[in-house]
């Protein structure tokens, strides 16, 4: 029984792959500037032009695909005859897998002789496309949908998503991060790296100073965790830093060449998340290698701050001390006035008891906020400033 293979537009596949692979991609959106917009066209999309709107304030926004639209997307294949096989984006960083699964639960009711299996990749990007070839591969080979279903699974459990970002700053937007973390991060050129982990998720494992060193380490776990690459298909994507993929692309080459390098610019709907400069890896490696790095994952970047803070103890007087001083000045003072604002309207709301307390609370915080501005005017001395 023959089997329809469908995903959709954050698989980050080339034209080329969907044509050649023969599969069926569902266009998630992207909003900016009031509009919506798609990008089933990869070979038109301006990486570098979309990147570089972001870096300059663009404000991209995106939004899941519902149930609805899933049945819709799916109904013409089983009501031809064939089964599907939905391969989908991380359900640890999208709704749109459950809409998918509540979509193929829809089409059950009215075609209860098909199977519609939804594939969790839990990664996104070529984490999930190229968990999609391989479907279109075992569809070719005339492997029935229940085994299919087995396998790609499988090779779920073995799919390794790692990748690095450029701007920290972009992670605490999107709630990953904290001010002062990344603030510190950026000065300090601490990158992070980071992966899928078991459900799917995006977590930080690791930190280093320097684009390069990044880089070299998203090689290095290849190097040790790839198996049998000369028989896998590895994928680069990069938010429009080619010179770096091209430069993580040679380093993997070196020593174990993959069977294929697919490269592609991260679209725009995954893309928007992690940032310009993102650069991520996908490759196969053992089952539960999605477990691997968690021993760093408690300490993680707050231990990476901890030692950002160290370090700045020994950098007064430097040009780096004083970008850091001023950017905590900043977002200490804007805390400090919110907290003294929302205090104040509070004791005006309270009576009696409540009320003193609540003034105290400004007091404290007005205490608090100076205490501060003393300590931030006694480095500015010790800096000769």
């Amino acid at each position: 029984m023959s089997f329809a293979v469908l995903t959709d537009t954050s698989g980050n596949l080339l034209n080329r792959e969907i044509r050649s692979y023969g599969l069926h991609v569902i266009p998630f959106s992207y909003f900016y500037d009031g509009e919506e917009h798609t990008c089933l066209d990869t070979d038109s999309f301006d990486a570098e032009d979309f990147y570089g709107r972001i870096k300059r304030g663009l404000h991209v926004t995106t939004s899941q695909i519902s149930p609805q639209q899933y049945m819709d997307f799916f109904e013409p294949y089983v009501r031809g005859g064939q089964d599907v096989i939905y391969v989908a984006m991380s359900s640890g960083i999208s709704g749109s897998c459950s809409s998918a699964r509540i979509g193929a639960e829809m089409l059950r009711e009215n075609y209860p002789e098909r199977t519609v299996a939804v594939i969790d990749t839990r990664g996104a990007a070529l984490g999930e496309g190229i968990i999609a070839l391989l479907a279109a591969g075992l569809r070719d080979q005339g492997v029935d949908t229940a085994e299919a279903v087995r396998i790609l699974e499988e090779h779920v459990e073995r799919m390794f998503n790692v990748f690095t970002v450029d701007d920290l700053m972009h992670l605490r937007r999107g709630g990953r991060l904290s001010n002062l973390s990344a603030i510190m991060g950026t000065v300090l050129n601490i990158k992070p790296l980071l992966k899928g982990n078991e459900e799917g998720k995006i977590v930080a494992f690791g930190k280093l100073r320097g684009r390069r060193k990044s880089i070299e380490a998203l090689a290095a776990m290849y190097d040790k965790l790839a198996v049998e690459p000369e028989k896998q298909i590895v994928g680069v994507v990069h938010a429009a830093c080619r010179e770096d993929a091209d430069y993580l692309i040679e380093l993997l080459n070196r020593s174990r060449p993959p069977k294929q390098i697919l490269l592609a610019d991260y679209e725009p709907v995954t893309g928007c998340h992690v940032g310009p400069g993102a650069l991520a890896l996908f490759f196969e490696s053992e089952e539960g290698v999605r477990s691997y790095g968690n021993e760093g994952i408690t300490g993680g970047l707050k231990e990476a701050m901890k030692v950002g803070e160290n370090a700045l103890k020994g950098l007064v007087g430097s040009e780096t001390f004083r970008k850091t001083r001023m950017l905590v000045a900043e977002n200490a003072k804007k805390a400090a006035d919110s907290a003294k604002k929302a205090a104040a309207e509070s004791a005006q709301r309270l009576g009696g008891t409540a009320k003193k307390a609540a003034e105290s609370a400004v007091k404290a915080g007005e205490s608090a906020a100076a205490s501060l501005g003393e300590k931030l005017r006694e480095l500015r001395d010790k800096d000769g400033k």
